[in-house]
């Protein structure tokens, strides 16, 4: 279950207590309009915490994860997600189509590989380098590449310079790439399971039912006459 529809959950419960709340509160208790409004208020913030904590500790259940484990992952999505920014910021510092579209590349990767993160925290380990070391060089290499091009001026070693980080951000999509084969990887190999399975089980249901006692060539001489 993805994070926005979490907080579409969480404000659907919390909207009806709140407004319970305040009916609770106006007439029962007499605290007026402006305590009542303020008391209710005071639940839908608690309510939306309490629920928001129970949301994650079936999160953390279904992928049996400890609670170190689950915020850290969640400090790292949002670490990447200040990175995707930061690598959407240079689209309007690209000169050439070729790298507009090198850039393009690698913010898909990076987006889908975070994607798939956030729905299932537990790949995240399938994905380690990609969040400590691929995303922060791609940010890099593409701020300091947009820098130099932007440059009204350029000499012999500053055009060998920005050849060499255009080739390396080509190799850092390449890389990219496969970290979300990583990521991606247990969900094939259980397809192929999946698959396997589901052609042995037609297999199975295409065979002739036999009586008991009942060949093969019994049921073929049946069948010609």
């Amino acid at each position: 279950m993805s994070e926005v529809v979490q907080t579409f959950i969480r404000h659907c419960l919390n909207i009806p207590i709140m407004i319970t709340s305040w009916f609770v509160f106006f007439f029962s208790t007499q605290s007026g309009f402006f305590w009542s409004s303020a008391l209710a208020i005071g639940v839908y913030i608690v309510s939306n915490f309490t629920i928001k904590k129970i949301q994650q500790k079936r999160i953390m259940k279904k992928h049996q994860m400890t609670l170190s484990e689950y915020f850290h992952i969640q400090q790292q999505l949002k670490e990447a997600n200040k990175k995707i920014k930061a690598l959407n910021s240079q689209y309007l510092k690209v000169r050439s189509i070729s790298s507009f579209k090198q850039l393009f590349e690698m913010n898909r990767l990076a987006k889908r590989i975070i994607s798939i993160v956030k729905s299932n925290p537990k790949k995240f380990y399938q994905a380690e380098n990609f969040f400590y070391a691929h995303l922060d060089s791609a940010v890099e290499l593409t701020s300091k590449y947009t820098l130099l091009v932007s440059q009204p001026v350029k000499n012999k070693d500053m055009k060998l310079a920005l050849q060499d980080t255009r080739d390396t951000l080509e190799s850092i999509s390449t890389v990219m790439e496969e970290d979300l084969h990583s990521v991606l990887a247990s969900d094939v190999e259980l397809l192929k399971m999946e698959l396997d399975f589901a052609k042995l089980s037609v297999k199975q249901s295409e065979k002739p039912l036999y009586l008991k006692g009942e060949s093969e060539d019994e049921r073929k001489v049946i069948e010609y006459k």
